[in-house]
């Protein structure tokens, strides 16, 4: 493969990056092929090192959208950050796919429960407003008990998806990590 084709390519395969992003990139690869070339090596050499743009590209998509949400930790910068990581191998769809849609699943339901709790009370009311004989002491006591438990639920939860959050992002980039190359030893 020689130089323009290995750029061409590089360069359709990060469509997701604004344009400056890639001329940066882009040119750090032509500085690769300025220094091989140097060294006496053929652009099919300098860019067998290299190895695949494709492959190339999707790390660095991988990489940027971690730092994205990392910066901004929306919704959609995490699933596009986590579809970034599982694009790097099949392997990732599950070691990534699976983590995601149990933690998702956990912080739905934390959620979920939080607020069905708060909203208790209102529920008591409409059941009174329903069948207004049927109003019992007890079941006011019990729908303000598990509203006060509900406003516990959703402060924790507001702290505990914060965590799950920072630690799942953590897990991330040790994917990320491990795809581009194993862990390093510091000895």
């Amino acid at each position: 493969m020689t130089k323009f084709q290995f750029l061409n390519q590089l360069n359709s395969s990060l469509k997701g990056l604004s344009s400056e992003e890639r001329e940066d990139i882009l040119q750090d690869f032509e500085e690769h092929f300025a220094n091989g070339s140097v060294e006496g090596k053929s652009e099919e050499q300098i860019a067998d090192s290299l190895g695949s743009p494709n492959q190339i590209a999707k790390e660095l998509l991988a990489t940027y959208h971690l730092e994205k949400v990392e910066t901004t930790a929306t919704t959609g910068n995490i699933i596009r950050a986590v579809w970034a990581v599982i694009g790097l191998g099949f392997f990732n769809l599950i070691i990534v796919l699976g983590p995601f849609i149990g933690l998702a699943a956990v912080v739905f339901a934390g959620w979920a429960s939080g607020i069905a709790f708060i909203v208790s009370p209102l529920l008591l009311l409409i059941d009174i407003v329903i069948y207004p004989g049927g109003f019992e002491w007890f079941e006011l006591f019990f729908s303000m008990a598990l509203c006060g438990a509900g406003i516990f639920i959703t402060v924790g939860m507001y702290y505990g998806t914060k965590v799950l959050m920072a630690q799942f992002l953590r897990y991330l980039k040790y994917n990320v990590s491990l795809v581009k190359g194993g862990l390093k030893n510091d000895e």
